[in-house]
């Protein structure tokens, strides 16, 4: 899924200045429960990216179609594909937080945190695919060269991920136990 062109952005200081301006102003955390918990943005509405569905929004609640809302995830890849799953269905106004959660924190701005030690999303993706490769060089060498394609399927799929910003096993592991559980944290999943 290539980035839509047009899609709107803003910085976090300058949401934070609207934040201030406008305490209504709507925020949506599309990270998993866990990250979450481990810090976010005060006041923030958490709706994990797989769940999320832009009719609960507008009914469960009570986002306008027509009024502005901010999305952000850690880094900024979730927060777009939130941001054009929403504009399909007719959300005029998202808004993509560059950086995500971790320029905000990154900026000094307030953020709330908790005791989770999960780490991000992107990290543990990271983590697996430089486990397998290795894990394919090594086996490749001592066992069998078929064990060479592990590390190529995982190349490929890196690959498939930049060039699209679709990652499938960034979706199948938020989906893991421990991306789910919301520990260390006083908000809730709204």
């Amino acid at each position: 899924m290539l980035m839509n062109e047009s899609m709107k952005t803003i910085q976090p200081t300058e949401l934070h200045t609207i934040r201030q301006q406008t305490p209504g102003a709507r925020l949506l955390d599309v990270r998993t429960p866990a990250e979450h918990a481990r810090v976010h943005v005060p006041g923030v509405d958490l709706v994990p990216l797989d769940k999320l569905d832009p009719t609960h929004l507008s009914t469960g609640l009570g986002m306008s179609k027509d009024e502005p809302v901010y999305i952000l995830c850690h880094a900024g890849t979730r927060a777009k594909q939130a941001a054009e799953k929403l504009e399909r269905s007719g959300f005029r106004e998202c808004h993509v937080v560059e950086g995500g959660t971790s320029a905000w924190a990154d900026a000094g701005l307030p953020v709330n945190r908790g005791t989770s030690r999960v780490l991000p999303l992107d990290r543990q993706v990271r983590i697996t695919i430089g486990t397998v490769v290795a894990s394919g060089v090594v086996l490749g060498y001592l066992v069998n060269p078929a064990f060479f394609l592990l590390s190529g399927f995982m190349g490929a799929g890196l690959i498939f991920a930049g060039v699209t910003d679709w990652c499938g096993l960034a979706i199948l592991m938020a989906k893991l136990p421990w991306n789910q559980r919301i520990e260390g944290t006083s908000c809730s999943t709204n």
